[in-house]
């Protein structure tokens, strides 16, 4: 099981780290999961669990999150996934893009989110329920190459960077694994203090009437997996 959130970062403005509510939410899952209180093929089941226990915390924790969780069952060789935002996850196999989460967004640079806000900012600060989260299962083969990213990579690497990148992958083994989503990660950190570069994002924002040019500077986090034998 592999999951990326991404906090908000507006809450700057009101003295909360973006990264204390989503940090803690995947800490929350993970916990779920290690307790086996999860089904693997329902995702968003562990999501909403997570996020219930956030809002049930005696101490409020502020903040907003996007949140991407995949899940491979072993048993039935298949993977589902929850996203909401626009974190999200792409399957390559044999060189190409067989499935892509999809990018929620309520309007330009405004992506869906778990939300936790303070009770004079209840129904200002934008928030979905989990279940609005995008859910898919699908078939996944032998050398599958699962990628779970942040927005901060997809918005400045388009995916004909990121599978040049995974072309150099030579094996499996932890270390070229580990190389390779470095590489990917310190690429789009490069790309993202650009200001000539016509990153996604600025395509992105071209199309919706306003004239940028640049990557986008972000936290950039990659998960980097691949399909595999599992021998002791």
């Amino acid at each position: 099981l592999l999951g990326v959130a991404d906090g908000v970062g507006g809450w700057r403005d009101y003295g909360v780290d973006p990264s204390q509510f989503s940090g803690t939410l995947m800490r929350t899952c993970e916990r779920l999961v290690k307790e086996g209180r999860f089904v693997p093929s329902n995702p968003v089941g562990i999501l909403t669990a997570g996020y219930c226990e956030l809002l049930q915390n005696k101490v409020p924790l502020l903040g907003s999150s996007t949140a991407c969780i995949v899940v491979l069952d072993r048993t039935s060789h298949r993977l589902h996934t929850a996203n909401l935002g626009d974190s999200g996850f792409l399957v390559v196999r044999g060189g190409e893009v067989v499935h892509r989460s999809d990018e929620q967004q309520h309007y330009f640079n405004t992506p869906f989110q778990l939300s936790i806000a303070p009770p004079e900012a209840e129904g200002v600060v934008l928030s979905d329920s989990p279940d609005a989260a995008d859910s898919t299962s699908f078939d996944v083969q032998l050398g599958d190459i699962i990628l779970t990213a942040t927005d901060g990579l997809f918005d400045n690497m388009p995916d004909y960077m990121i599978l040049q990148e995974l072309k150099k992958l030579k094996n499996s083994n932890y270390e070229s694994i580990q190389q390779t989503a470095r590489s990917i990660a310190e690429q789009a950190h490069e790309l993202a203090y650009d200001p000539t570069y016509m990153s996604p994002f600025a395509q992105f924002a071209c199309d919706n009437g306003l004239n940028v040019r640049g990557g986008k500077p972000d936290d950039i986090t990659v998960l980097l997996s691949i399909v595999a034998e599992y021998t002791d």
